[in-house]
């Protein structure tokens, strides 16, 4: 069982900045293709990017040149990096290990665009 914790969400003006961290506080990321999905008020949630155990990254059309991901294995830790958010990249963020059928989540970090 992995268990995730996501933090550094928060309220950010668009055009600004927010990274976003996630620990395996049991598990190990090595294992897993990792990945940040988020989730707007009534909708599924959406991959908005993922890093495969390999090292290969992908990203939703939605944010690509705008955020990024990494992973720091020493500290069993991912991040999202965000840059020049929009409004429309309000909504919860969660972190995920394994894919999101079967995989591992976090409980959630909400980001909110807004000026």
């Amino acid at each position: 069982q992995v268990r995730l914790v996501e933090s550094g969400g928060g309220l950010v003006h668009p055009g600004g900045s927010l990274g976003l961290s996630c620990v395996a506080s049991r598990g190990n990321f090595r294992r897993y293709d990792v990945g940040w999905y988020r989730q707007y008020q009534g909708t599924q949630r959406e991959l908005v990017a993922v890093l495969r155990r390999e090292g290969g990254t992908d990203y939703a059309e939605s944010v690509r040149g705008r955020f990024t991901i990494s992973r720091d294995y020493p500290r069993n830790r991912i991040h999202l990096q965000m840059n020049n958010l929009k409004p429309e990249d309000t909504a919860v963020y969660y972190c995920n290990a394994g894919g999101p059928t079967q995989g591992f989540w976090g409980q959630g970090t909400q980001v909110t665009v807004s000026s």
